[in-house]
Formats: C-alpha cells, structure tokens, sequence
C-alpha cells in the first residue's frame, strides 16, 4: 500500500514527529511505501473561496498543493499528523484540507484508508474530542476508510512522547495495516 503522511506540525523534531516516525517505522516494516510530506515548511496558500476550480478542477493557486493532490490521488492511505493547537489541527494542516475542494470528487472515488495521529500537552479525557470529531465528521464526508487514531493525551514534550505507549501505538498502527 502507498500511504502518504501529511505532517502538520511546524515543530522537526517534536511530539508529532516522533509519533509519525514510529507509525512509518511500522508500515514499512510490513511492507508498505511512505511518504511523509512535511506541510508546515511548503508553499501553501488558504482557500480562498472562489470556486474557480468548480470544485473539480485545477486551483487558480500556483503552490505545493498541487504536487500534494497528485501524491494523494496515487495513494492508497493518507495520514494527517498534527499537534493539538486549541483543541484543532495545526492552521497549516487545516489549510492543507480546506484546499481538498478543488479535487474533492476525485478524493471521493478513491475511498482512501485513513488515520489520524495527534499529540497535546493535555492529559484531559475531554482534550481531543473537537479533533476527533473534526476527524471523523471528515472522513465521512470524503468517503475515507478509518484505520485508526493515535491520541497522545500528556505529550507536550518530545521527551514526555518517548516515554508514553503512543509511540509503540503508532508503530503498531502502522504496522497492522
């Protein structure tokens, strides 16, 4: 399977990082391509709402999201990777997915597997719950397959990440696939 990772978090070598790491750790290890396509440092610009695209058509923007839609729409997998920031995705991440209007049909038909990989300073029962909602009220609409969720509750630090079993979650998601 090809999976395509998008990782929303401006931080290199932070919590998400590490996570995503483990999770590509463990599908390669079984057999599968990943690419992990680092959101937060492309030229992305926000969706501007014009409709230009009529929803299925090329953007009038000329960015990296063109080169993102033709990995996802090659792929079998996508994987959205973010920290936590108040209680969402990053911004970076959020625009990546508000710009899916352009090719949204064609993301439809591909009925890609899904899953979602998040870590916050919070240790909250109630932390991810926007997120998760977020999430799942996404792959619904797009016709995603979930796989799975790695909710790392209590990772504000990439040295706090290391030592909680969302490490070995993700590699294990990764792995079982």
């Amino acid at each position: 399977m090809k999976i395509t990772v998008l990782m929303g978090s401006p931080n290199k070598k932070g919590s998400t990082s590490l996570l995503t790491g483990e999770f590509v750790r463990g599908a390669e290890e079984a057999g599968h391509t990943c690419e992990v396509i680092d959101v937060c440092h492309t030229d992305i610009h926000p969706c501007t709402g014009c409709v230009a695209c009529g929803y299925e058509g090329p953007c009038v923007q000329k960015d990296d999201v063109r080169m993102i839609r033709a990995k996802l729409l090659a792929s079998d997998m996508v994987v959205f990777a973010t920290p936590l920031y108040y209680y969402g995705m990053s911004a970076q991440l959020k625009a990546v997915i508000d710009r899916f209007c352009a090719y949204n049909s064609s993301l439809n038909s591909r009925h890609l597997k899904s899953a979602l990989l998040t870590v916050a300073w919070n240790a909250d029962d109630w932390t991810f719950d926007a997120l998760s909602a977020h999430y799942r009220t996404l792959v619904r609409y797009i016709n995603f397959e979930d796989k799975g969720m790695v909710l790392g509750y209590g990772c504000g630090t990439p040295g706090m990440t290391k030592r909680s079993r969302y490490m070995q979650e993700a590699y294990q998601l990764g792995k079982n696939l």
